[in-house]
């Protein structure tokens, strides 16, 4: 099982008990945290996709600690012009762990809408041979 969830602006692919960097985010260390922007859930080859998420869906997870990138160095130069700079960045991230994906009620959500389908297309099709 795994989902696809939207944490800090950037969209993770997560499955339970995977450790991942995001942004910094404002939480302490050993919190737990939920995230309810999930846009995608597969549970076993079924797979709901949300318009733009999924309602009732949620990710759990625990802040293990806030740390900082590597470092990039940024280098600008302009040939024979005497032009250099050199600056360094280091992101600040936060490390989680996903402690489970809960989905009870974006099952009946997907099972409302496939019905609604259903219901729409004969009458669609009733329609087409009226014309």
């Amino acid at each position: 099982m795994y989902a696809i969830v939207e944490i800090a602006g950037q969209q993770f692919k997560v499955s339970k008990d995977l450790k991942v960097y995001v942004h910094r985010l404002a939480d302490k260390e050993g919190d737990a945290i939920s995230f309810a922007k999930v846009l995608l859930l597969d549970d076993n080859g079924t797979i709901t996709l949300g318009a733009p998420a999924i309602e009732g869906a949620s990710v759990e997870a625990k802040v293990l600690q806030h740390l900082k990138g590597d470092k990039v160095i940024v280098f600008k130069k302009k040939r024979r012009k005497g032009y250099k700079k050199k600056n360094g960045h280091r992101q600040y991230l936060t490390q989680i762990q996903i402690s489970g994906i809960t989905f009870a009620a974006a099952k009946k959500t997907a099972a409302k809408s496939e019905k609604s389908v259903e219901e729409k297309a004969p009458k669609a099709k009733a329609e087409a041979k009226a014309e």
